[in-house]
């Protein structure tokens, strides 16, 4: 055979191939399991500015219902300005937007005034006074007590494994995070009894600061109600067996039994894939990934994008540091937020959006398809039961699915997320197809999943 003809027999085999490839889903609508709880797979904010990055967008913010959203306690709300005087109207304005939104903060303790810390380097990590140290968390703290916020979580730090490449001048030893936590949880919980103390939200989810912290914190019974930890990756089976093994740290320390958080990530932003379908499939099979393993809470970060001031920076911040944040943010190619610079829903947006409304009592998805995954819950509240089926792959899929035991006879809409269009409107990226009717008992559909395809279908 020429090698033209067998290239040409080949690609015919490999279009039939693909026209081939079958997924066969069953959602059970006669048996309910537990609540979803999707409000868990939350949000985060910060690390950049003081200024009001939520304001312009809270409504939109709302109405993806996170149960709390992360924000960096840090430097740049000058909390301290000089000893003995607070100032406290920046970082009240970011904890009220937060609550406006209906979420409540999740605070990541990241301060380091001057008057702890004289020296900007960060790898000077401890204050220069650990009782007067205590006395400030304990204000800060009580602060938001007395101003009945709700707060409940109060992380130790951020990436403090990395320092200043992770946003916080925190470069901290295993030995030197063990005592720095002890002290600063010790005056949260002193504030507020009722709160949730934990870190060290990790870049590095193999950092040796994280056993350190466990047998710390076993040995001499201090309180640790949440671990956390980051990544950033384009593999959200990676991330998977991130969650697994800091679970498995977890467990041999059971007299603490703490949450399991990751409260920052995202696709690998060094090196992201550039097809625009990719990023709302993937915040989607990640969380899939997430709560199959059994996650605890997620932050996705992060909701907005923003600029990043170089003045403000080079107040705690080193010269390097100060140029790589200001680099990062204004100078390269932002895939981070739900939003851009230009105050614009991206749509990774959306994805968040349909997650939001699988909502109530969950209801068993199975797909004998590693790629095509799904969610499916029956809204009690609302008296509607909701799907997100996905295809997180390159290639297409057909599905052949088959709802069973349908309680009643239903009309289905159903919507596509549209990624590539260009058009903003939320009817646009939400695209709506026909509505059908399906009839009570065992039905079966086949649609057609392009490659990185959301779709979501409502049942009433």
């Amino acid at each position: 055979m020429k090698l033209s003809s067998f290239f040409t027999v080949a690609c015919l085999w490999s279009g039939l191939y693909l026209q081939a490839q079958v997924a066969r889903v069953n959602v059970d609508f006669g048996k309910e399991g537990e609540p979803v709880r999707m409000e868990r797979m939350a949000l985060g904010q910060g690390g950049l500015s003081e200024e009001p990055m939520l304001a312009s967008r809270l409504q939109e913010i709302k109405a993806l219902h996170p149960g709390v959203i992360r924000l960096f306690v840090s430097e740049y709300y000058d909390v301290l300005p000089e000893p003995g005087r607070y100032r406290f109207e920046t970082l009240d304005r970011a904890v009220s937007d937060i609550l406006l939104t209906g979420a409540k903060p999740f605070m990541s303790f990241c301060l380091k005034p001057k008057q702890f810390f004289p020296v900007v380097d960060h790898d000077i990590v401890e204050p220069n006074d650990y009782a007067a140290w205590e006395q400030f968390v304990y204000d800060v703290v009580k602060r938001y007590v007395d101003k009945g916020a709700g707060i409940e979580y109060w992380e130790v730090g951020n990436e403090v494994d990395i320092g200043e490449d992770g946003g916080t001048p925190y470069r901290f030893k295993p030995e030197s995070y063990a005592r720095y936590y002890k002290h600063t949880s010790a005056a949260i919980l002193r504030a507020d009894p009722g709160a949730k103390v934990g870190g060290p939200a990790l870049a590095w989810y193999k950092s040796p600061i994280l056993p350190e912290l466990l047998r710390v914190c076993s040995k001499d019974k201090l309180p640790l109600h949440f671990v956390s930890f980051h990544h950033y990756n384009n593999s959200p089976l990676v991330i998977r067996e991130q969650i697994e093994y800091v679970k498995s740290l977890v467990a041999g320390y059971p007299d603490l039994k703490p949450e399991v958080i990751m409260n920052e990530w995202n696709m690998d932003l060094f090196n992201p894939p550039l097809d625009p379908r990719f990023q709302p499939c993937y915040v989607a099979e990640t969380i899939w990934q997430m709560k199959d393993a059994g996650l605890d809470w997620s932050c996705y970060y992060h909701i907005r994008d923003w600029y990043v001031s170089f003045e403000t920076f080079s107040r705690f911040f080193s010269l390097q540091g100060t140029a790589f944040m200001t680099r990062w943010w204004n100078r390269q190619a932002q895939f981070s937020g739900l939003i851009d610079y230009q105050n614009q829903l991206r749509p990774a947006y959306y994805t968040f959006k349909l997650l939001s409304r699988i909502a109530g009592n969950s209801l068993t998805v199975g797909s004998d398809n590693a790629k095509v995954h799904g969610f499916a819950a029956h809204d009690t509240k609302m008296l509607m039961h909701n799907m997100l089926l996905w295809n997180f792959s390159d290639q297409p899929v057909t599905v052949q699915l088959t709802f069973g035991r349908l309680p009643k006879d239903m009309r289905v809409r159903h919507i596509v997320l549209d990624a590539t269009g260009s058009g903003l409107e939320e009817n646009q990226r939400l695209r709506p197809e026909p509505f059908i009717k399906l009839e009570k008992g065992t039905r079966t559909l086949d649609i057609k999943l392009e490659p990185w395809a959301v779709h979501y279908w409502t049942f009433e």
